[in-house]
């Protein structure tokens, strides 16, 4: 009985602490939703530059990404494959730090079954790269990138942005942009 009730306030406290330390800012995921509230108006284009093989749907295609609509709360980035527009990253600042979503919507603006998937923040990133891991809803979404991480970084003079995606530990695309216009 008293190993039970052990056991049982160590869940507690545990359950405790791991709801604390969800709700604790991440100061560097805050200063980096600051550094992309400062992009809006930017312009950054270039290229995907992983995989190299060429068989990406990317492949040669000009990657656009446009900080077009910034608020306290939200920055929106839509980002163009060639002449598909039907991207948007969409990077939220939270209570607990940054989220990174992506929203992708057909021709006419309706959603995209597969749309708004992301995830949170890691605690370890800095004011000018975070790594977003899959976050529930993507795993439920599309079970093949529950293990996605997103790491987005900005240079430090903010003229190149890299998008980079791993899925089970290990590159899946890279794009590098840089800034043309602010």
């Amino acid at each position: 009985m008293k190993n039970q009730l052990f056991n049982v306030g160590v869940l507690a406290v545990l359950s405790l602490l791991g709801s604390m330390s969800a709700s604790i800012a991440s100061p560097t995921a805050h200063a980096f939703f600051d550094e992309l509230q400062q992009l809006c108006g930017s312009r950054y284009e270039g290229e995907m530059t992983f995989p190299v093989d060429g068989q990406d749907s990317f492949a040669g295609k000009l990657l656009v990404a446009e900080f077009k609509k910034c608020s306290d709360s939200e920055v929106r980035v839509p980002f163009a494959v060639g002449d598909n527009t039907s991207r948007t990253w969409v990077f939220t600042k939270t209570d607990a730090g940054a989220r990174l979503k992506h929203d992708h919507r057909h021709a006419d603006g309706s959603l995209d079954e597969v749309t708004n998937y992301g995830g949170d923040a890691s605690s370890d990133g800095t004011e000018l790269s975070q790594s977003f891991a899959a976050d529930a809803f993507t795993a439920e979404l599309i079970p093949d990138a529950a293990t996605n991480v997103w790491t987005v970084s900005l240079s430090e003079d903010l003229q190149t942005l890299t998008y980079h995606l791993e899925r089970h530990a290990k590159p899946r695309f890279t794009a590098v942009l840089n800034r043309v216009s602010d």
